[in-house]
Formats: C-alpha cells, sequence, structure tokens
C-alpha cells in the first residue's frame, strides 16, 4: 500500500491549526471585545499561508448591487486579492465609470489608458487592456476610465451590445490558453448601481452573481428588483446566470439591528449566504486612499482577515458544488 507523504503533511498542519485555535481563551457574549479577539486570533491561525482549492474551470462572478453604498467595490477588490494571495489566478473587470476598484488595485486609470471602454466601444482587445496589480502577485485589472461615463449611450446603436464583454473576454482566455499561459481560475466584474447595458455586459458576461448586501436599515430594499432583472436575463441572454452567493457586509454585532438583518438575510437565503460576515472597519475605509486593498495595506486588521475568510469560504464552495455536478 503507497502512501502520500503530501496527505500526512496536510494533516499535521490541519491538527496543529486546530491545537492553537483550541489554546485560545474563551469568550461570550458578556464580552464582546474579547469575542471579537479570538475570532480575529482563530483566522489568522487557520488561513495564514493557506492555499485555496482551484477551480475545475475559470468561475465569472459578477458583483451587483442596485442599492449604492454597500461595499461592491470594496468587496470585489479585496476578495480578489485574497484569492490571488491564497495562490489563485485572479482577473478584476472594472466595470463601473467612477473606476473605483482601479483606484483600490494601484491602477493607473486616467483618460488615454487602454481599459474597459477600448474594449467595449471600440473592440479592442482585452489583453490590450489588462494591467498587474503592483502589490499583488497574479492579480490582474482591465480598469475603468472617465471615458466609460459615455459608453452606455455609444453602445446603445452598436451590434451585440450586451454580449460584447462576454464575447471580449471568452477571447482573451482562449489566447491566454493558446500562448500557454496559466488559467485564471477567477474572473470578477464590478458593476455601477445601475442597470444600464454596462451591467446588463457585465450579467451576461458572468456565470454567477455575488450581491454583497450591507446589514442596515433598507438592506433588503431593491433586492427584488434586482432579482427579476437577473430574471430577465437568464430568460433572454444568459441562461447560465444566478446568484451564487450573498455576502453580508459593515456588520456590527453590538447593534440589534445588524443582528436582525442578518438574521432575516438567512432565513431568506440559507444555502446561498456566506457563514462570513465584513465588520465596519475604518482600514477597510482607508485603504483605497493608498491605492491598495486591506489585504495588503493591513493584512492583521479584521476587515482583511474576514475578506480572507469569505475568499476561502467563496473557492470551497466553487470546489464543492463542482463535485456535486460531477457526482449527478
Amino acid at each position: 500500500m503507497t502512501t502520500d507523504p503530501t496527505r500526512w503533511t496536510d494533516d499535521g498542519e490541519e491538527r496543529r491549526r486546530a491545537a492553537l485555535v483550541e489554546s485560545l481563551p474563551s469568550a461570550d457574549d458578556d464580552t464582546p471585545l474579547m469575542a471579537e479577539l479570538r475570532l480575529d486570533a482563530r483566522r489568522r491561525i487557520e488561513l495564514r499561508g493557506r492555499v485555496f482549492p482551484k477551480p475545475d474551470r475559470t468561475r465569472v462572478i459578477t458583483v451587483a448591487n442596485q442599492k449604492g453604498g454597500v461595499g461592491k467595490t470594496t468587496t470585489t477588490v479585496n476578495l480578489a486579492a485574497a484569492l490571488a494571495q491564497s495562490g489563485l489566478h485572479v482577473l478584476v473587470i472594472d466595470n463601473d465609470p467612477q473606476g473605483n476598484a482601479s483606484t483600490a488595485l494601484g491602477i493607473d486609470h486616467r483618460s488615454g489608458i487602454t481599459s474597459v471602454y477600448d474594449v467595449l466601444v471600440d473592440g479592442a482587445p482585452m489583453a490590450s487592456a489588462v494591467h498587474p496589480c503592483p502589490d499583488v502577485p497574479n492579480l490582474w485589472c482591465v480598469p475603468a476610465t472617465i471615458d466609460l461615463s459615455g459608453a452606455e449611450i455609444e453602445l446603445v446603436s452598436m451590434v451585440a451590445r450586451e454580449t460584447r464583454l462576454r464575447n471580449a473576454l471568452t477571447a482573451y482566455l482562449e489566447q491566454r490558453e493558446r500562448d500557454g499561459e496559466p488559467r485564471i481560475d477567477y474572473v470578477l466584474v464590478d458593476c455601477p448601481p445601475s442597470l444600464g447595458l454596462l451591467t446588463v455586459n457585465a450579467f451576461v458576461v458572468g456565470d454567477e452573481v455575488l450581491i454583497p448586501i450591507q446589514c442596515e436599515y433598507y438592506a433588503l430594499e431593491g433586492l427584488s428588483q434586482l432579482l427579476k432583472s437577473i430574471e430577465l436575463i437568464q430568460a433572454h441572454l444568459n441562461p447560465v446566470l444566478h446568484v451564487s452567493t450573498i455576502l453580508l457586509t459593515m456588520y456590527d454585532g453590538r447593534t440589534n439591528l445588524a443582528q436582525q438583518v442578518a438574521r432575516e438575510v438567512r432565513e431568506h437565503f440559507p444555502t446561498k449566504t456566506l457563514r462570513t460576515t465584513v465588520p465596519r472597519s475604518v482600514r477597510v475605509s482607508e485603504a483605497p486612499s493608498y491605492g491598495q486593498t486591506v489585504l495588503t495595506y493591513d493584512p492583521g486588521s479584521s476587515g482583511a482577515l474576514a475578506y480572507l475568510e469569505a475568499a476561502r469560504e467563496l473557492a470551497e464552495r466553487g470546489v464543492a458544488a463542482d463535485r456535486q455536478k460531477e457526482d449527478v
């Protein structure tokens, strides 16, 4: 009988991590600060140096929510950075004219830079618009420039206007394969908070939708309309599109409101909502002003650890879903 030494090494590492977690001091609801410190310590032990599983194919995930200020861009860039830091190849497509995802990833997006505008409107190959993130290896971005703000109008009269982003991405991924470059494991598409042609292109290019939901009043406002829009895209343009993931953001466990919102979301979407919640964090808000994600700005902060754990959960759920399909 043969044994796999890698397996024993992995088992030993898992036992070591579990023992360290068990050694942490106990905490309960009466000691919220200790509970938060214990959670962060556990996350550091379990996630540091861990390599996330690769999906069987490139996962294209559109991050969307009609409501503004819920953390779409923050979620996009930090999940992307977390996945890339954990051994995966990740591409971010900034499809929002504000270009905030490009800023957070440290990508130059002045007017004139080859960007997603050139891909959508001028038909430029996506490879010409892909820029590496300076702080995170294996993370690339197609930036958005101010030119994208006029793309909605310019796209109206174009042939196959809804599928231009999908066609460009498909050609880019095929080119990478022909050139012998590593496969992109994840493509994350950041959307504007509207349902115009830019968002339609983002829905058509994606296989999955990830919805960040803010743990505050009006959190579910507009969500039903977003789900109806996704159903329309499914019916007419992209039958494989589905909501795969919901992530609770800006969570403050000290407030009854945040706990109530989280409870309602989990009741409505029990299988889609990640166990991980992203807390309110000053570090998460500060990081983009330095042209960084929170994963590089302050990797030990609660916000960085939460996004790292959410990315791990996202990766593991995807692999589990692929295995279920194989079994069927």
